[in-house]
């Protein structure tokens, strides 16, 4: 596989590159009050480690851009969406590698090692996380089972799970396409054309707000519904409309 992989990214310019050595973690934000303090202060062990902090808020109406500031190398402003967001922070970017991280995910204590040393070991140039949700229902072990099961066998990963890829290849595949919804699973798409993902299996740790408020099989049922329906052409807007207007 490694060798596959090697031969995949041949083709690109972003084949022959020095190891990556310095991590930028991109934090799209919007009314994240509630959690930002405790999240980003998870976070500034590694910023003690030179991995540089970026946050971009997207018009938030609560106190998350003044209670983050202190917290962060970088706040940045941008429309509202995530894509937008991230594409924002990952222009002002310093670092080699881009970490595309969620403001309610929690991160291993040694990932920039993780992260840095696995691209450089195996020669992938993106990769993900395996991803725990953080509620102890013994149904969420298998939801996560079956996320993390998924994305290996297609190469796909979504924004719960530390998606990171070297700079130049994101910078060579244009970012994530400007869509309301789904933007992670076409950036995935995308970067498989330059080699499959690398999948650590150590884990970060999610919110599962989102399925305890509206119910587990509500949840999963919905997200098939609405990744089927991208992958069948479905305008990216109409699935944010239905995605986002059950309080997300």
């Amino acid at each position: 596989m490694k060798d596959e992989v090697r031969s995949k990214a041949s083709h690109s310019p972003s084949a022959f590159r020095l190891p990556p050595s310095s991590l930028s973690i991109v934090v799209p934000t919007l009314n994240e009050a509630a959690g930002i303090v405790s999240f980003l202060q998870a976070l500034q062990r590694l910023r003690e480690r030179s991995v540089e902090l970026i946050l971009v808020d997207g018009g938030s109406g609560d106190c998350t851009v003044a209670a983050a500031s202190p917290l962060v190398d970088r706040m940045l402003f941008s429309k509202r969406g995530r894509a937008l967001q991230m594409n924002a922070g990952a222009a002002h970017a310093s670092g080699d590698v881009l970490l595309f991280l969620h403001a309610d995910t929690r991160l291993p204590d040694d990932a920039e090692r993780l992260i840095l040393d696995g691209l450089h070991e195996t020669g992938r140039l993106w990769a993900r996380f395996d991803v725990t949700l953080s509620s102890a229902s013994p149904m969420l072990r298998v939801v996560e089972w079956m996320m993390n099961l998924r994305s290996r066998l297609t190469g796909i990963a979504t924004g719960d799970q530390g998606l990171f890829v070297e700079r130049r290849l994101f910078d060579e595949v244009g970012g994530f396409p400007a869509i309301a919804l789904m933007e992670d699973v076409a950036l995935s798409a995308t970067l498989k054309r330059h080699g499959r993902p690398l999948c650590l299996a150590q884990r970060v740790i999610a919110s599962s707000r989102r399925w305890e408020k509206h119910g587990i099989w509500r949840t999963i049922t919905l997200m098939w519904r609405l990744r089927l329906a991208y992958f069948l052409g479905a305008e990216s807007e109409r699935l944010a409309e239905i995605y986002y207007g059950r309080g997300q």
